[in-house]
């Protein structure tokens, strides 16, 4: 991706940054202190070193796990990255009930697989939105599906059916 193109992306979502426009207070809350946290946080100097890309999602991955705090999770590339934002996560290679998993979008049996071990309290970080509208599409209509965040990079899906479905588009 280019520089050209990362502003134009930026650009055309200026007016969704910060969490303007959203009306309840945990999205809002959600998405100004974890997806679009600006302050330093303490293991960003040790997870230097990837490309602007996977740094850009690794710091995002990084303040989830310190977020949502999961006992266990599917290994994957950035598991420096949830490590360190969640120090007694326990990786393996699959696991009951997920608690936050990140898939790629284009990977239609990794999601069901995924999907199907999810509940109320389970977070899927949906990798490469942009390569596959069609599929981040099908996603957010899934009926397994709640709250999803389209962060233009990834995509973050909640599964609490207890709220209205909604979808938000983040200026991240």
């Amino acid at each position: 991706m280019t520089q050209i193109s990362r502003w134009l992306v930026w650009l055309s979502r200026i007016h969704r940054c910060r969490g303007f426009g959203i009306q309840s207070p945990t999205d809002y809350a959600f998405v100004r202190y974890v997806v679009n946290e600006h302050w330093p946080y303490y293991a960003y100097e040790e997870l230097k070193g990837d490309d602007w890309l996977t740094e850009k999602l690794g710091r995002l991955y990084f303040r989830l796990a310190n977020w949502r705090q999961p006992q266990t999770m599917v290994a994957d590339r950035y598991q420096r990255y949830w490590q360190a934002g969640c120090r007694n996560t326990v990786f393996t290679a699959m696991v009951a009930t997920v608690e936050l998993a990140r898939v790629e979008v284009e990977d239609r049996a990794a999601w069901e697989s995924v999907a199907q071990h999810c509940d109320e309290h389970s977070v899927v970080v949906v990798e490469g939105i942009w390569r596959s509208r069609a599929q981040w599409q099908a996603i957010k209509c899934d009926e397994r599906t709640g709250l999803t965040f389209d962060l233009y990079y990834c995509g973050i899906v909640f599964f609490d059916k207890k709220r209205y479905k909604h979808h938000y588009t983040i200026n991240f």
